[in-house]
């Protein structure tokens, strides 16, 4: 074998001295071999583009994808190497839990294809977000300063109800008196009295008491009117200074990413079948392995193994066989 096929039956996992004797099986752990191997290599650029959006550089995505794609390879030739072909159908139920990881990895390493094959919506929709997050920012801060701003107003309105009762109660006295005056009320005299008089003092009285209340109210009017345009002012300069930054961060794309993918179908479905590719690729290995017959290379691994294991027996066989007679040695 050249090297290349060398590397492809490593990856396998194959024994190269149990291969070498069995050639017709060369080119089944060569193409499973490559399997595993673009499986990893798929792993590690997908990791990478993944990290760039963390570290926003070359150097260390490119660190993070190697081991990342090392750690996949490594478990993916662990997961074929360690599958072994029988005449019974258990290879089957075992390859269960090794299908159940190799679909969750392959949903790992799908995100960020998919956030680089939906790149252009998906920077449309951050748009969306980030002005969703501004109105948010903002309606926060107007609710801040609404509490404050309207118990002010609510204190100003309090003040003008009460100038408006005195006012209706100096011209309800106005017009009592000048009823008395004209006749058209009271003791109905056209003259002024004394009756008259005493409800001109009283007119009087209110309209001084309201004058009183008006010069009261118009230093505290005037206190408020400055916070309500002090806190207006502190408003618009937080509103002004409201920024969003980080918006193009992984967490916030793959938030585009589902968000899109509930408003429009084709992009559901496209994501849903990229995610379904990857998990065939995935898969592929241990696929490989479990649909391809057995043929004259798992005979001799398992002719290897069992001479293995008799071995392991007899060695364990004479040990207890001397501890025994050790035993009995000193017991006589």
């Amino acid at each position: 074998m050249n090297k290349l096929e060398r590397f492809f039956c490593y990856c396998s996992g194959a024994s190269l001295t149990l291969l070498n004797r069995c050639p017709s099986e060369k080119s089944k752990y060569v193409g499973m071999g490559a399997t595993v191997f673009f499986t990893g290599l798929l792993a590690a650029i997908s990791s990478a583009y993944a990290m760039y959006f963390v570290f926003d550089q070359i150097v260390w995505p490119i660190v993070f994808g190697l081991v990342w794609g090392l750690m996949i390879f490594n478990l993916d030739r662990f997961i074929v190497l360690s599958m072994r072909k029988s005449h019974e159908s258990k290879e089957y139920i075992q390859a269960i839990p090794r299908m159940i990881l190799a679909i969750l990895i392959a949903l790992v390493i799908s995100k960020p294809l998919e956030l680089k094959v939906f790149e252009k919506e998906i920077a449309t929709e951050l748009g969306l977000i980030k002005q969703e997050l501004l109105a948010s920012n903002e309606k926060a801060i107007e609710s801040r300063y609404s509490a404050k701003t309207d118990s002010l107003k609510s204190e100003r309105e309090m003040l003008n109800g009460a100038i408006e009762k005195k006012e209706i109660i100096r011209n309800e006295l106005l017009d009592i008196a000048r009823q008395e005056a004209d006749g058209t009320g009271g003791s109905g005299k056209v003259n002024p009295g004394p009756i008259y008089q005493i409800k001109k003092r009283n007119a009087d009285q209110a309209q001084a008491e309201l004058d009183e209340l008006i010069a009261k109210n118009e230093s505290v009017e005037q206190q408020i009117d400055a916070e309500l345009k002090q806190l207006d002012l502190s408003m618009k300069n937080d509103l002004n200074q409201i920024e969003v930054n980080n918006i193009n961060g992984i967490s916030f794309q793959l938030t585009a990413l589902n968000r899109l993918g509930g408003k429009y179908d084709t992009i559901y479905y496209a994501n849903v079948f990229i995610i379904l590719l990857f998990i065939m690729l995935e898969i592929a290995p241990i696929m490989a392995k479990l649909i391809s017959p057995r043929g004259p290379y798992d005979d001799l691994l398992e002719v290897h193994e069992k001479h293995f294991e008799s071995y392991r027996k007899e060695k364990v066989y004479k040990s207890d066989k001397r501890v025994e007679e050790y035993i009995m040695t000193q017991v006589n």
